[in-house]
């Protein structure tokens, strides 16, 4: 029987780690795409055997590096889910965000997902697979980062594009939305902020943040939902649900 293969993009980060390594339980082969070779290579060595964990180094702002992935794909199986994971954010705020870094925003967390998808649609056209990309909460709601927060929201639409028009071949087109996840990303606040996960967690109606196996969760579940297409699945402990300070402010009880 072919192998059943799934594209994570960023793989070498904790959610893009976590993604992998949960899909493994529904896919013979991973691919771990990632601009950084070696980085993926200790996530792939770390989740297992190099015929299953796959290591391709890959710039996805990049159509020619984005196609040589669609052809080392080809190559292993049969396509059932690309992720497309692989995202940064840059200037906290738009006073701060130049063109360049409003470009290289976009190029990364938008553009890029419309590049890798349309790479392989063909492979997923053929095995009526799934897309997930993976959004934010900043798509949605104003948390800073203003160019990667537009990226992210045309990143929601692009999936509803995706699944509209590609429903017909039976690609389902989905997104995860998370909220804070503790990742190595925010080590740089931590030292600089000790407390800043407790003071982000305050604003989480759970009282945590998200774990990256939260995300790898979701990922997973929408990938194999097989009546579910279009739709943003929102990892955030409540995050857009409503805060309780504002609650209890605005109602005054003591319940929240």
């Amino acid at each position: 029987m072919t192998r059943s293969v799934a594209i994570v993009t960023g793989a070498a980060g904790d959610i893009g780690a976590a993604i992998a390594g949960r899909l493994a339980d529904d896919h013979d082969t991973i691919v771990l795409a990632d601009i950084d070779p070696d980085a993926a290579a200790a996530v792939a060595g770390a989740l297992g055997p190099a015929d299953r964990f796959v290591v391709v180094e890959c710039d996805v702002t990049s159509e020619e590096s984005v196609a040589a992935l669609a052809a080392r794909t080809a190559g292993l199986g049969s396509l059932r889910t690309l992720v497309n994971n692989a995202g940064a954010a840059r200037a906290v705020s738009l006073h701060d965000t130049t063109p360049e870094i409003w470009r290289a925003d976009n190029a990364l967390n938008l553009e890029a997902a419309f590049l890798c998808f349309r790479a392989v649609e063909d492979q997923l056209k053929a095995s009526r697979g799934s897309l997930v990309n993976i959004a934010s909460v900043n798509g949605t709601n104003v948390f800073g980062h203003p160019a990667y927060s537009a990226a992210k929201a045309g990143l929601l639409h692009f999936t509803r594009l995706v699944a509209v028009e590609y429903g017909k071949f039976g690609i389902r087109a989905n997104a995860v939305a998370p909220g804070t996840v503790k990742t190595r990303a925010w080590e740089v606040r931590a030292a600089a902020n000790p407390n800043v996960f407790e003071d982000a967690r305050r604003w989480y109606p759970l009282q945590r943040v998200v774990d990256p196996t939260d995300v790898a969760n979701a990922v997973a579940f929408l990938a194999g939902a097989a009546a579910i297409t279009g739709v943003c699945l929102p990892v955030d402990c409540g995050l857009t649900a409503g805060q309780t300070e504002l609650a209890r402010t605005f109602s005054q009880s003591e319940h929240y």
